[in-house]
């Protein structure tokens, strides 16, 4: 197998548990990924506006303070640079209101996060592996 480019991955989520079960998957990986945390879509905001240094893919949690995941998203797909970034939703919420309006909005995916950790590992594993090779537009 090729070894993939080396990605910077934003996590917006606000469950410690979750953040750190995402960065255990991505160590257990053999992939070059830099992870950049944010608690909040307010805080995934402050960040991104560096659009030197942008993120390669957003996971996004839809259950989040402040700004949940939707308005976060409508407001990333309404900025110029940033609604090219390849954002893909990693939830628990399986309700199909949720998952069509993410797709309306233009969410680049929908994972629902499983009970079983290999599971898990194994979607993060796939959806990197995707965007990894995927051709991303820089602005």
């Amino acid at each position: 197998m090729t070894r993939v480019k080396t990605m910077k991955v934003l996590l917006i989520e606000d469950d410690l548990i979750e953040v750190m079960k995402l960065k255990r998957s991505i160590s257990k990986l053999d992939m070059d990924v830099t992870l950049v945390e944010a608690k909040n879509g307010e805080e995934a905001l402050d960040l991104l506006k560096d659009s030197q240094s942008l993120p390669d893919l957003i996971f996004l949690d839809l259950n989040m303070p402040k700004i949940n995941g939707i308005e976060f998203l409508k407001i990333l797909k309404s900025d110029d640079v940033l609604r090219y970034l390849p954002t893909v939703i990693l939830t628990t919420s399986s309700n199909r209101k949720d998952v069509l309006e993410c797709y309306k909005v233009g969410v680049a995916g929908y994972i629902l996060k499983p009970l079983k950790y290999d599971e898990y590992l194994d979607k993060i594993q796939k959806t990197l592996l995707y965007w990894s090779v995927n051709e991303l537009i820089k602005i």
